[in-house]
């Protein structure tokens, strides 16, 4: 069930993991509250995740301690995870903060390196603020996210997107896309498709929209287009991941 993640080497698992409830609750647009795992619970939760066949887990320096929890969790199976994380936003004492400086990715990126124990991120993503075009055509980022390719601390690099002009704009640099697309939101599918055609590999957020719509429709709705590689459901309810994992099965 795994699938060729666009035009880079990479194969994912058609779930993929997401990690905001690992190490923030606050300012998340959850329907319902949650309390946020402890260590343990992360590494098992994780460890269930690859026993289903995941291999892809998501995470970024907004979502709190979660960088820190995963590279404790998988640092003696390292090689067997596709690590993605974002530059471009923090958040701390309850609120975000962007910088797409040259010095703010590069300090994000020796940080999320540092916190996830490993020397190379397979995917690093911009954490756009929802002004898709401003960063990719007025800030540092992209030319920065190309250097540190180059320079080998990111396999792939790309952005996660707000808009549809956002995800077409990105496609230019991009190796990996992360876009939004569910039952209500299918504003990004024609930008997919043309980002899917030149060889970006999509990840999926917000497939559920948040938790307000139906699991099974969702997933049959997004993964009838071929342009779409791997959905990343952010859950740390063990029965949900299994089920998600065991509905998309049927699929393919």
């Amino acid at each position: 069930m795994d699938i060729a993640l666009g035009n880079t080497d990479l194969k994912t698992h058609r779930i993929s993991l997401g990690s905001v409830k690992f190490g923030r609750n606050t300012n998340v647009k959850y329907p319902q509250k949650f309390l946020i795992p402890n260590q343990k619970q992360v590494s098992d939760f994780i460890s269930l995740a690859e026993e289903m066949g995941i291999n892809l887990i998501d995470t970024a320096p907004a979502y709190g301690e979660s960088e820190k929890k995963i590279g404790k969790a998988i640092s003696k199976t390292r090689n067997k995870w596709i690590i993605s994380t974002k530059a471009g936003e923090k958040y701390e004492n309850e609120k975000s903060t962007f910088d797409f400086s040259k010095t703010g990715v590069w300090n994000s990126v020796h940080r999320s390196l540092k916190n996830l124990r490993t020397e190379t991120i397979d995917i690093l993503l911009i954490h756009s603020n929802g002004n898709d075009l401003d960063i990719i055509n007025h800030s540092d980022a992209v030319e920065t996210l190309i250097e540190i390719k180059k320079k080998g601390l990111a396999r792939n690099i790309g952005m996660s997107t707000y808009s549809p002009e956002g995800t077409l704009a990105a496609s230019g640099f991009s190796d990996v896309i992360m876009a939004t697309f569910n039952l209500e939101d299918s504003s990004n599918l024609e930008a997919i498709k043309k980002a899917h055609k030149k060889g970006c590999g999509i990840l999926l957020k917000k497939v559920f929209s948040s938790g307000k719509c139906h699991i099974k429709e969702s997933l049959e709705f997004v993964f009838k287009h071929e342009a779409v590689h791997s959905a990343v459901i952010g859950t740390i309810n063990k029965t949900h991941l299994v089920e998600n994992v065991n509905l998309v099965s049927k699929f393919f």
